[in-house]
C-alpha cells in the first residue's frame, strides 16, 4: 500500500458526483415534502456489565425504502487529550454465550491501492459462520468479521466493521484532526431485525460491488438491502441505504445496539429526534426514552465517557418511500 491516497478518487462516484458527507441537519431544519416519519421504539434494559449491548432502538415503518446512516465524531472530540477504549469486564458474566469453534485466519480478499477488505475467522463466535461473502466471481466462506479499510494521510484507516453471522455493522469517521485513531462504539443492524437469543439480521449472502462501493445484503427471509459508502472524512462516515421491499412480518428495518450503565460509562447516553409536527429537537436519556415518531434521530453523548471515549455518535435520517428513493 505505497500509493498516495487520492481523496478525490474516493469522493467521486462513477457519475462524477461528489459524495462528501452532507451537513447534519440542525434543529428547525426545513423538511422535504417526501420525508417519511418512522416509529422508533426503545427495547433497552438496565445493565451493570459495560461490555453487554443493553441498548436496543428499533426503527419501524412499512413504507421506508431508503435512509441515511452517519457515524459522526462526538461534540467533545476536540477536547480529548488521552483516549479511552480498553474493555471493562467488571460486573460481567459472559459464560452463557453459545460458542461455535473455528480455525483462526486473516485474509485480505479484495483491494485497490486506496480501498480494501480484510476478513477474519475467530477461534469462537456465538453463531455459525456460514454466510458467504462474494466479490465478483470470488466467494469467501467462514468469515466472522470484515474490516473496510481506506488509505488516508499515508496510512491505513479502518472505517467500518461488518459481522456476517449476525448482521451487525460498526462505523467510524476518519480520525479527527491530528488524532491517530478513534474508537468504535454503537453497532447497527440493517434489514428485518428479529430475536434469536439477541437481535440479529439473518443473512443469506453478503455481496460487495467495488465499482460503487456498495454492499448488498441478501436476507434469509427474502428481499435485500444495499449499503453504499457515500463519503468518509474527518467529521463523519456517511452510508446510503436502500431496501427492495418492506420488512416481512412488520419487523424493524433497522436497529441500533449499544451499551449504557451510567452516563459517564456508556457508548450511547442521550437520544435526540425531530418530527414533522415539532418546532424543534427533543431529547431524552436513552435508558428513559419512551419511543417517538421521527424524521431524524440522533444517538450519542454530551459528556465524555470512561468507555470508548472517542466513539462516534450515530444519526439515522432521510427516510424515504419507494417513489422518492427512485429519484
Amino acid at each position: 500500500m505505497t500509493t498516495t491516497f487520492d481523496r478525490r478518487r474516493f469522493l467521486l462516484g462513477a457519475g462524477g458526483l461528489a459524495l462528501a458527507a452532507p451537513a447534519f441537519a440542525q434543529p428547525g431544519a426545513q423538511e422535504s415534502s417526501d420525508e417519511l416519519q418512522v416509529r422508533v421504539e426503545n427495547n433497552s434494559v438496565p445493565e451493570l456489565c459495560a461490555e453487554k449491548d443493553n441498548i436496543e432502538l428499533d426503527f419501524i415503518s412499512p413504507r421506508v425504502r431508503h435512509m441515511q446512516i452517519q457515524a459522526v465524531h462526538p461534540s467533545y472530540i476536540n477536547t480529548i487529550q488521552s483516549d479511552r477504549w480498553a474493555p471493562d469486564w467488571s460486573s460481567c458474566d459472559l459464560s452463557p454465550d453459545p460458542k461455535f469453534f473455528s480455525q483462526s485466519r486473516r485474509r485480505t480478499f479484495w483491494e485497490t491501492p486506496e480501498f480494501w477488505l480484510t476478513g477474519y475467522t475467530f477461534p469462537s463466535f456465538w453463531r455459525p459462520n456460514d454466510v458467504p461473502v462474494r466479490v465478483g466471481d470470488k466467494v469467501e466462506k467462514g468469515l466472522h468479521m470484515i474490516q473496510v479499510w481506506m488509505w488516508y494521510r499515508e496510512r491505513a484507516e479502518e472505517i467500518m466493521a461488518i459481522y456476517p453471522p449476525d448482521g451487525y455493522w460498526r462505523g467510524r469517521p476518519l480520525p479527527f484532526e491530528d488524532m491517530r485513531w478513534t474508537a468504535y462504539g454503537s453497532s447497527f443492524l440493517v434489514g428485518p431485525v428479529e430475536m434469536q437469543e439477541r437481535p440479529i439480521v439473518d443473512l443469506d449472502e453478503l455481496v460487495f460491488e467495488p465499482a460503487t462501493r456498495t454492499f448488498v445484503l441478501k436476507f434469509q427471509r427474502g428481499g435485500e438491502a444495499r449499503i453504499t459508502v457515500k463519503g468518509a472524512d474527518q467529521d463523519r462516515l456517511t452510508l446510503d441505504v436502500s431496501f427492495s421491499d418492506a420488512m416481512p412480518g412488520g419487523r424493524p428495518f433497522a436497529a441500533l445496539r449499544s451499551m449504557y450503565t451510567m452516563e459517564t460509562m456508556s457508548d450511547a447516553a442521550i437520544v435526540g429526534w425531530r418530527n414533522k409536527r415539532g418546532k424543534g429537537w427533543e431529547e431524552s436519556p436513552v435508558i428513559d426514552f419512551k419511543g417517538a415518531s421521527a424524521t431524524e434521530f440522533w444517538v450519542g453523548r454530551h459528556l465524555p465517557s470512561r468507555h470508548n471515549l472517542s466513539a462516534p455518535d450515530m444519526v439515522f435520517s432521510r427516510f424515504r418511500g419507494e417513489a422518492a428513493a427512485e429519484k
